[in-house]
Formats: C-alpha cells, sequence, structure tokens
C-alpha cells in the first residue's frame, strides 16, 4: 500500500519511524515549511536522512498542492499532528482518503488545546481520536477512538508524552492495518456536536487564588509545561509548574511557609506547594531558590 504521511514534530517523527520499520511504503513525506531561523523539523530531518521525497508546501489550497497530492499515487494519507489546513480534494486524492489524529475523545475538546481542557476541568479521563477529518474543526467519521486515564496530579506534559504520544503512535499504525484490512467504513457517528475551546492561552492560565484550590491546581496541571500558570508577586509576574495539593485552611494567595521542598501557599479550601517556578526574564528553578532571592517569606502575599 503507497502511503503517504504527513504532520510535523516529533509525533510525525514517531509514525513515520514506526512505518519504516515495518518495511511500509512511504511514497511521500510532507510537513510545514521550515521558518527562517528555526530548525528543521524532525520529520522532515528523518525524510532527508532516509532519502525519502520531502514537501513543504505554504498551503494546500492552491491547484498546485491538489496536483502534488495526486501526483503520489497514495493508496491512503496518514496525518499526523497536522497544524494547516488540508481541503477536502487533496484529503480524497488517496483512493482510500486521509485520516488524522487527535488527542481527545471527539467530538468533546475539539481544538487546538485538547490536551489541556480536559485536566483544567478535573476529568479523570481522556484518550485520543483517529477520523476522517472533512472542512469542519476536527469533525469527521470515527475510525477507531483510545481512553486512557488522567491522574490526580499528572500535568499536561505527563498525559501526552507518558500517554497520548505513545498510544497515538501505536493508534496511526492500528488503523492503518484497519484500512488494509478494508475496515473503512465512516461510521454513522458524526463529530460537529460537543465541545470546542480554543487554544489554552497564557489569560487563561492566571491563577486567582479565591477559587476553589482544586480549580487552581487543576489550572497548574493543565498549563504545565505550556503556556505555564503564573501568578503576581509585587506587580512581577512568576509561572508555575511543578505543584502538590496540601491541606490546611486561611487566607487565599498568603504565603504560608518556605522551605527546601518549595513554596506553601494557601488556597480556597486547601493549600498549594509550588515547587519550581519561572520569573519573569529568567528560567525555570526550585521556587526555594527563587522565594530567597525575591523576598517571598511567611506571609507574603501572592496576586495582589
Amino acid at each position: 500500500m503507497r502511503i503517504v504521511v504527513h504532520g510535523q514534530q516529533a509525533f510525525g517523527k514517531a509514525v513515520l519511524e514506526r512505518l519504516l520499520e515495518r518495511g511500509e511504503d512511504v511514497v511521500a513525506v510532507c510537513c510545514a515549511p521550515t521558518k527562517e531561523g528555526k530548525p528543521e523539523d524532525p520529520l522532515a530531518e528523518l525524510a532527508r536522512e532516509k532519502g525519502l521525497p520531502l514537501h513543504q508546501p505554504a498551503s494546500w489550497k492552491t491547484p498546485e498542492a491538489l496536483e502534488l497530492m495526486q501526483s503520489f499515487d497514495a493508496d491512503v494519507c496518514l496525518m499526523a499532528y497536522v497544524l494547516l489546513f488540508v481541503p477536502e480534494a487533496v484529503r480524497d486524492a488517496p483512493r482510500f482518503g486521509t485520516f488524522q489524529y487527535h488527542p481527545s475523545l471527539l467530538p468533546e475538546h475539539r481544538g487546538p488545546s485538547s490536551i489541556n481542557w480536559p485536566i483544567a476541568m478535573g476529568k479523570t479521563r481522556t484518550g485520543l481520536t483517529i477520523f476522517w477529518p472533512d472542512d469542519g474543526l476536527d469533525e469527521g467519521p470515527i475510525l477507531l477512538q483510545k481512553t486512557c486515564e488522567i491522574g490526580p496530579d499528572e500535568t499536561l506534559g505527563d498525559v501526552y508524552f507518558n500517554k497520548l504520544f505513545p498510544l497515538g503512535v501505536d493508534a496511526m499504525l492500528e488503523s492503518l492495518d484497519l484500512v488494509k484490512a478494508g475496515v473503512i467504513l465512516k461510521h454513522d457517528q458524526r463529530l460537529e456536536d460537543g465541545s470546542y475551546e480554543s487554544w489554552f492561552k497564557k489569560d487563561l492560565a492566571r491563577i486567582d487564588w479565591s477559587r476553589p484550590v482544586a480549580e487552581v491546581y487543576n489550572t497548574i496541571r493543565a498549563a504545565n509545561p505550556a503556556p505555564g500558570a503564573w501568578t503576581t508577586r509585587g506587580g512581577e509576574e512568576v509561572s508555575i509548574f511543578d505543584s502538590a495539593r496540601a491541606e490546611g485552611d486561611g487566607t487565599p494567595g498568603t504565603v504560608v511557609s518556605v522551605s527546601d521542598d518549595g513554596v506553601l501557599v494557601q488556597g480556597n479550601g486547601g493549600r498549594i506547594l509550588i515547587k519550581r517556578v519561572r520569573p519573569k526574564g529568567a528560567g525555570k528553578q526550585p521556587a526555594a531558590e527563587w522565594a530567597a532571592a525575591a523576598g517571598v517569606r511567611e506571609g507574603t502575599t501572592l496576586g495582589g
């Protein structure tokens, strides 16, 4: 079966590596153009290393892009983490069409921050979907889905790198096997319904210490490592990464103690132990180190 791999970054590279390990016939690799001054995409690097035809059009909405996809004479296209919009005519150019990976249980959490949102909402379960995309936003019939748990202390990085990344690579290969076996029916279930959330941006990651401590903790987990939850101390921003929950009562936003373990801050209905931070203009560092340099001590107010 003639395969086109369309993707980018480490996930696209991992899918391509697995295909090549299996001896699959990859006839072309496509990814976004390399931006000036930026390193080359890992998927593009691997394609060059293996001598595979590499194509990086700036847009797939042109007649030339359609002709390019048609020229591959492909049976199927695997879209592994694609941010550029690919129109229907291009997706349908391969004989069996194009299927795509999305890191949520569609139709829930459609959109670009689909891993952040379930953590921020305090959900205990998420997953991934392999689907046949249409022209909507993460819409189209489902090919298969996989689920995973969200642990009570797991961050965005934990859920993606330890679960949705490896599970997703396996699912892309399993989906290809289903297509090869003729299981290519596009299910009746559609994905227009459910939730669509936009980017989990910096403004959403600002900590309001007056909110329930569970919500604050979920925000920190959902924003770790990006975009980084943040608060202020004396008008200066500081991003918060590794943390833990603790028991205790008091005035929200007040520093309860500073130790080698970190900075313990009172929340609404509990406390947050801040373990690692990044002050504005500096690198990530232990919270105790930041506290010593910034004069943060018991009784200091954060977020005011």
